[in-house]
């Protein structure tokens, strides 16, 4: 099939905006049976086209009433934020950095899903944050979730300055390395030296707050079999043995000895835990999911017992619970289902999504899940997992990435969902938007004449 320019599903761009992001002017039928795009093999190439038909015989497909723009997996790169809006048509800009935007027709009438892991990696936590208010403050509605590298920050900035406990002292180190770009830019920018410095604890004493205790391994085993299995147990002290072998000399390569570090994360208290401090309305508007009709947007994945309890409470009583819980101890917040939401990659020691799971999806209305997490480099694909569609969204953004996985310039992109159930994927590193409708089309995922 010859791709089809100028098609009337993809955004209208200024020709210096065309020039500029690079993204495809052209669209193709979604490529189920390509790895790139679908199927990784024959197999999953044919379980896939299997979900697309079951799920369209179990009901007619629920539609969004106004367009979705849905960005993902930003991890601090703010210019790949903005363009990614561009590039979706919500979006124009004259001028550099956070002037002169402003928001489109198109821009007005969209709900913008940021789906999860705006922190960490770089180039600037901060930057983005800041561009994702200034939008905000433009009046665009957006939808801001959790990602696992978002919760990070909140339970381990918790941890370190509340109570101690075996389950939950580790949790700052278990951050790791890619944390420390983000509090280096806060002690730089928000640390007094000559009041929080001169307050602080002395270096040893940081050093102890910051690192788990001699006996907190075997104390650990014992507190946490009542949340992990032993293969996820040895699974995380694993992890964590790694962590700390590194991270105070990376802390140190990023210029922060253990007192700095300290200082900057107890910093990050008031900055980000308060619901006054500059960055509290980041926490503040963070959600679990976001369910517009038979679309499920989440940042990485689901199980049984999210499953079971969408059915039952929906989606508000899910985002209550996780307004709560994320409030509460660390560890057995991430350990748990709600937490599985943000980080699950379907593995072995992940709360399992089984087909009872997805019969609970299908009873309340969910057809397809939206989410990121798992980063691609030729655009989004769609899978079928137990026979639920999944789209992955994270088409490498951030410019971190996209270094060390070869890829060059700005990540550009986004997934959008019309009300008439079209979805197109656009990205800097796919030649063509990919275009498909599940109820529309089937299988074949041929594009609307």
């Amino acid at each position: 099939m010859f791709p089809d320019v100028g098609h009337p599903l993809l955004p209208r761009l200024k020709d210096h905006e065309r020039a500029e992001l690079g993204v495809p002017q052209s669209c193709i039928a979604w490529p189920l049976t390509d790895p790139h795009s679908g199927g990784r093999d024959a197999d999953q190439a044919d379980e896939l086209v299997k979900s697309v038909l079951s799920t369209n015989a179990i009901g007619s497909w629920d539609w969004p009433d106004r367009p979705v723009v849905f960005v993902s997996d930003l991890h601090a790169d703010a210019e790949g934020f903005l363009r990614s809006l561009i590039a979706s048509g919500a979006l124009t800009r004259d001028g550099k950095g956070l002037t002169g935007l402003e928001l489109t027709a198109f821009g007005r009438s969209a709900l913008i899903i940021i789906g999860g892991d705006c922190l960490d990696k770089g180039p600037s936590n901060l930057d983005l944050l800041h561009a994702i208010k200034r939008v905000m403050d433009l009046g665009a509605e957006i939808r801001l979730l959790a990602g696992n590298h978002d919760l990070r920050l909140l339970l381990g900035v918790r941890a370190l300055v509340g109570e101690r406990t075996p389950l939950n002292e580790h949790m700052f180190v278990r951050m790791g390395n890619k944390v420390l770009p983000l509090l280096r830019e806060v002690f730089d920018l928000h640390v007094d030296p000559d009041l929080d410095l001169k307050t602080a604890p002395k270096i040893a004493e940081c050093r102890n707050r910051i690192f788990p205790g001699a006996k907190w391994e075997r104390h650990f085993r014992v507190a946490a079999a009542d949340y992990l299995n032993e293969a996820a147990i040895e699974k995380e002290l694993k992890r964590l043995r790694k962590k700390v072998r590194n991270f105070e000399e990376a802390a140190e390569n990023a210029g922060l000895n253990m007192r700095q570090l300290y200082v900057a994360a107890a910093k990050c208290q008031s900055l980000f835990l308060d619901p006054h401090g500059p960055y509290g309305w980041f926490y503040r508007e963070m959600k679990a999911l976001y369910q517009a009709g038979s679309l499920l947007f989440i940042h990485a994945g689901m199980d049984d017992a999210m499953a079971r309890e969408l059915a039952e409470t929906g989606a508000k009583g899910i985002n209550r619970r996780f307004e709560q819980q994320s409030r509460e101890n660390p560890f057995t917040f991430y350990s748990s289902s709600i937490g599985n939401l943000m980080r699950t990659k379907y593995r072995p020691v992940d709360k399992p999504l089984t087909a009872q799971g997805v019969r609970h999806l299908h009873d309340s209305g969910v057809k397809l899940l939206v989410h990121g997490h798992v980063n691609r480099a030729e655009g989004q694909r769609l899978k079928s997992m137990q026979g639920l569609l999944h789209l992955e969204g994270d088409i490498t953004l951030d410019r971190h990435s996209r270094k060390s996985e070869g890829l060059d310039g700005i990540g550009t992109g986004c997934t959008i969902i019309y009300p008439s159930g079209d979805i197109v994927g656009l990205s800097r590193d796919f030649p063509h938007a990919k275009v498909f409708n599940p109820a529309a089309h089937g299988a074949k995922g041929i594009l609307q004449s």
